[in-house]
């Protein structure tokens, strides 16, 4: 029986309903079920609800340093999109796949998969980790589970690939985020006795309105190796109030911030939280002790800059000359593989620009530009 395609494995991935609001076992009980009938164990880390789980398998020596390819299981929701075929069934038209996580990224998944049997029949010089995780679209959640797994190996890993959509050019570095909430919290009163009360909302804006103070300053440090090549900061969403004629009690927002790698994002969210306590806190309390401000830290991740090692540099030679890419401004698990001592560059088939969006797909050339990579790849980690 011949081995399943990278296009086949890819019809089964895009299967799997794995929106990030969804459990995801299905699909990795299909990881697990073909890494099984090659004869590869796999670890399965369920998250504290047991409904969502990584997965961790290696393949090879396992006293070595190695290559981690790391990708998420989750995709995005469909919901209010137009899609002109089934988002959940691999279409083609044109060269074209179409279905929810063509380009984001379960075509890299499919092609990592591809490979194992070659991995397996292989004398191979250092093992190769294949770690998938949950979440990532969500604030990259899931992966800190695994990534406790890999710090508990006597040798860790030489070096992670992580295959979100680049057009198989390397990605040496983005941005990091902090996504906060803001809950601010005043005294109800009937608007025709407004000073008697402390209206959340206006006390909100004034903290929206140092926000905005703060993300002009961030723009005056630059590094033109990024687009936009600053940190920015924005207010993404509000709610307040119950009517018009009541002093709003409650106000909560959410604001995140994408800082340049030299950016500290804590150090940031720490000064607006000093402000709050020291200009506004005490006007509010001086009405009514039970007013308050919180901030809730609701996902973060760190940004990621490359370095030159000798094992990053050796998988650079098996790719394309990086004509096109070299930081994005997305967010990837990146970032945290660096942060644990993993050296880890961005790279996999597809566009970014597809993601997400309703018709997304990714091109057949693309698809076999990454087969092309893991063959070289292959026959590397056999030299």
């Amino acid at each position: 029986m011949n081995n399943p395609t990278t296009r086949d494995i890819l019809a089964d991935l895009i299967a799997f309903d794995s929106v990030s609001r969804n459990s995801n076992l299905a699909l990795i009980d299909y990881v697990q079920v073909y890494l099984s009938s090659y004869g590869v164990e796999s670890q399965i880390i369920h998250d504290a609800s047991g409904e969502k789980a990584n997965l961790l398998a290696v393949i090879g020596p396992q006293d070595l340093p190695g290559i981690v390819l790391s990708g998420h299981t989750d995709v995005v929701p469909v919901d209010g999109q137009d899609w002109h075929s089934d988002p959940f069934l691999l279409t083609e038209r044109s060269g074209k796949l179409y279905g929810r996580g063509t380009a984001d990224m379960k075509s890299w998944l499919a092609a990592v998969l591809a490979l194992v049997p070659r991995l397996v029949a292989a004398r191979l010089r250092m093992p190769v980790w294949i770690a998938f995780s949950y979440d990532e679209e969500v604030g990259c959640k899931g992966v800190h589970g695994l990534l406790a797994q890999l710090d508990k190996l006597p040798v860790l890993p030489a070096a992670c690939i992580v295959g979100e959509p680049t057009e198989m050019y390397p990605v040496m570095g983005h941005k990091g985020k902090i996504a906060v909430r803001c809950n601010v919290t005043g005294l109800s009163a009937h608007s025709a006795y407004t000073p008697q009360g402390v209206n959340a909302i206006e006390y909100a804006v004034r903290i929206m309105q140092q926000l905005m103070t703060l993300a002009n300053r961030l723009k005056q440090q630059k590094n033109l190796d990024f687009d936009p090549p600053f940190s920015t900061l924005q207010t993404g969403l509000i709610n307040g109030g119950k009517a018009l004629n009541i002093v709003p009690e409650h106000c909560q927002f959410d604001f995140e911030i994408r800082t340049l790698p030299q950016v500290n994002a804590q150090q940031l969210v720490d000064e607006i939280t000093t402000w709050t306590q020291a200009e506004l806190l005490p006007e509010m309390q001086a009405i009514s002790p039970q007013c308050a401000i919180t901030f809730s830290t609701l996902s973060r991740y760190p940004a990621l800059q490359t370095q030159s090692v000798d094992m990053i540099d050796a998988l650079l030679t098996l790719l394309p000359k990086p004509q096109i890419l070299q930081t994005v401004a997305y967010g990837t698990e990146g970032g945290l593989f660096q942060q644990h001592g993993i050296p880890t560059l961005v790279c996999g088939p597809g566009c970014m620009e597809q993601g997400h969006k309703p018709d997304e797909f990714i091109t057949l050339e693309q698809l076999q530009a990454c087969d092309a990579f893991m063959l070289r790849l292959w026959h590397w980690l056999q030299d």
